[in-house]
């Protein structure tokens, strides 16, 4: 879940910049010069200075600036991008969709791994802010504390993605997870399937794969089925383990309708483990994905999918990052609704030739 927000103000400041070394000092009340000798030689700073200084970095969310002298703007011409995994193709559309529409403005990209954790989301921000970015992207809506703290002072564009949420840090630019797991369980459902399994990401620092979890476990109490836990699992992606995931699912209860698997990644490779086992899909066990990933198309049966217009939140991330910078005083675009959810709005669930598998539309 994301954290509370604990970030103290800058007095007097506006959005239009980054956190000065000055800015410290004074609310540290002593001078820039001190406030550099205690970050950069802390031995020549008495101890109670030192821990003024730091209580005062720690509560803003203070970034050296580790390109000061290098570039007269104060400003580089890179935004930064933070993704949970380059592993897999499944964020590669809306990267390839920020980095088409920033490179026609002169902007390039710095990509970054989190490897799905807060902790090291932490540690790739503030390496991220110490180089000035223009602006700096996330995935989802889970950060520490101190990652909230150091960009909510910022002074640059933050731009969180492939969620929908009530508190965002800036700008939020994406669709709902919950409504798109709902939207397929729904279809299984309508289509006659009862005994659903579900099959998600972690969901430990990951609120996509939660809302995902708790769109499929929505739909089969709407519809007035039981659940199962015994029905849900959780594995990181990959094919392997989607076939593991699938294995596990049977050695539990071998009589299943369906497998909504999250992740389209992780259906194939369930898909794969049936041809190996002589199931037939969807013959004998229907499977759905989520994402509309090269694959679910590629594989034989196609894979019925959740469609998401990822390249497009790609594009609305770029424009608003853009559109922040040429108006730096313009209040962020997710302060109303609306604007939360300006890109992709309609995850459908489709199969992978395109034939809607369902008529609801979600996000």
């Amino acid at each position: 879940m994301a954290h509370p927000d604990t970030t103290e103000p800058v007095p007097g400041r506006s959005r239009a910049g980054f956190l000065r070394m000055r800015d410290v000092a004074e609310m540290a009340g002593v001078s820039a010069i001190t406030v550099s000798r205690a970050l950069n030689q802390p031995d020549k700073v008495a101890a109670a200075t030192r821990a003024r200084v730091e209580d005062v970095v720690r509560r803003i969310g203070y970034v050296p600036n580790g390109v000061a002298g290098t570039l007269a703007s104060n400003r580089s011409r890179v935004v930064a991008a933070l993704v949970p995994t380059i592993r897999q193709a499944i964020f590669a559309e809306t990267l390839r969709g920020l980095g088409d529409t920033l490179r026609e403005r002169g902007y390039q990209i710095m990509l970054s791994e989190t490897d799905f954790s807060s902790a090291n989301e932490e540690d790739l921000v503030e390496a991220a802010l110490s180089q000035r970015p223009a602006a700096l992207v996330l995935t989802g809506l889970t950060h520490t504390p101190r990652s909230r703290a150091m960009l909510a002072n910022a002074g640059i564009p933050v731009v969180e993605t492939w969620c929908l949420g009530e508190r965002p840090i800036d700008t939020i630019v994406g669709f709902s997870n919950r409504d798109a797991s709902y939207a397929m369980t729904r279809t299984l459902i309508d289509a006659g399937y009862r005994a659903i399994a579900f099959v998600g990401a972690p969901t430990a620092d990951n609120d996509r794969a939660r809302d995902r979890v708790h769109g499929y476990r929505q739909a089969l109490s709407d519809a007035g089925l039981s659940h199962d836990p015994s029905l849900e699992v959780e594995f990181a992606y990959g094919l392997a383990n989607g076939a593991a995931a699938l294995s596990t699912l049977l050695a539990r209860k071998g009589a299943l309708d369906a497998v909504f698997i999250a992740s389209d990644v992780l259906a194939a490779g369930a898909i794969l483990e049936c041809q190996r086992r002589g199931i037939a899909v969807p013959g004998d066990l229907a499977i759905a994905g989520f994402d509309d990933q090269e694959i679910a198309r590629q594989i034989n049966p196609a894979l019925t999918t959740v469609r998401l217009r990822l390249y497009e939140i790609g594009v609305q991330v770029a424009k608003q990052i853009l559109h922040r910078l040429e108006r730096p005083d313009a209040p962020p675009r997710a302060s109303t609704p609306a604007s939360r959810s300006s890109s992709a709005r309609a995850p459908d669930a489709q199969d992978a030739s395109g034939s809607p598998a369902s008529s609801r539309t979600v996000g």
